[in-house]
């Protein structure tokens, strides 16, 4: 019998066994979840949205080209995560928005929240909504100018409430101005807001798409939708005159698109089920109270980003305990 040198022994770090998905893949999957929204966004506003999708995606691909040629690493945009967030920080737009004012925002997401973190995998806050908020802080009144497809500014369903609500005047008549059907499918009186908020059923369509995949798991939605639901059905049960419908609630705003496409980010998210489940319950509960008591008409970016801050904590009081051990004191 020939001998037979024995092969080495190889140490690696768990995972040892995985399912074969790559983070192209999961980036692929989510470029193709969103096409329904662009395809909303696209026949609302036409060149409107293909301009900000274009200045916003390729900004985020040249910022990061930048920044890890700068930092002499891997230029790493292969795998296509640039490019989601270019998209998804155009999704969270307001159509008439300055083109320079969406590159400035594409660059603050790729740079600052991604890569001065040490890129894919380090960051704390999702890249998109951080890029959102500092051009809604920046630049509050073109980042609050929402436009109907013919140019003609208006309000959205959320900011007419909260200005009726702050100044104590009778809401607006939402079943005339606003038919429930309109604003979840996008049509005549709806499609109000940034190019994401067009079509609740377009975002709902690419997050079924999502669970099909198992790109995304069905906890984070539906404890982040949910909650908000609850809540804005309890205050609406206490004094239907000064608080919306659950259903206006889900029908407007950025929730859908918040709870399907950046509440479950893979790397600012916990990892642990009941670390989700806390996570999503957190952003409900804080998109609610802004919506209601909040200088902001919606609440959804600023109740992720919070909780992305916490999510290292959430994880942390979360973790499974080993086989056979017992829970000590101390963390």
């Amino acid at each position: 019998m020939p001998d037979v040198e024995p092969q080495p022994w190889i140490l690696s770090p768990s995972p040892h066994i995985h399912e074969g998905s790559s983070v192209r893949g999961l980036m692929r999957d989510v470029l193709i979840a969103l096409l329904p929204a662009v395809l909303a966004a696209a026949l609302r506003h036409g060149f409107d949205a293909f301009r900000l999708i274009l200045v916003c995606a390729s900004s985020c691909v040249l910022a990061e080209m930048a920044a890890r040629f700068l930092m002499r690493r891997s230029l790493a945009i292969g795998d296509l995560s640039a490019l989601v967030t270019g998209l998804l920080l155009a999704l969270n737009l307001p159509p008439l928005l300055p083109s320079w004012m969406a590159a400035l925002g594409s660059f603050v997401a790729i740079i600052i929240a991604k890569q001065l973190f040490g890129g894919l995998g380090y960051n704390i806050f999702n890249p998109a909504l951080a890029g959102r908020v500092f051009l809604l802080i920046s630049f509050p009144v073109a980042m609050t100018t929402w436009a109907l497809p013919d140019a003609v500014t208006t309000a959205t369903p959320l900011s007419a409430w909260k200005t009726a609500w702050a100044a104590g005047a009778p809401p607006p008549a939402f079943g005339e101005t606003w038919p429930l059907r309109d604003l979840f499918l996008g049509i005549r009186n709806g499609g109000l807001g940034s190019l994401g908020e067009i079509s609740e059923a377009a975002i709902l369509l690419g997050g079924l798409y999502l669970l099909a995949r198992r790109v995304i798991d069905w906890e984070i939605p539906l404890f982040f939708i949910g909650t908000v639901a609850i809540l804005s059905g309890i205050f609406h049960w206490i004094d239907p005159t000064r608080n919306l419908s659950p259903l206006y609630h889900l029908a407007t705003g950025g929730l859908f698109l918040g709870a399907f496409f950046m509440a479950t980010d893979l790397v600012t998210t916990p990892v642990t089920r009941t670390g989700q489940i806390l996570f999503a319950l957190g952003c409900g509960v804080l998109t609610f109270v802004i919506r209601r008591f909040g200088g902001y008409p919606e609440g959804v970016s600023f109740a992720i980003l919070i909780m992305n801050g916490a999510a290292p904590l959430l994880d942390r009081y979360t973790v499974p305990r080993p086989y056979g051990h017992r829970r000590t004191s101390k963390p």
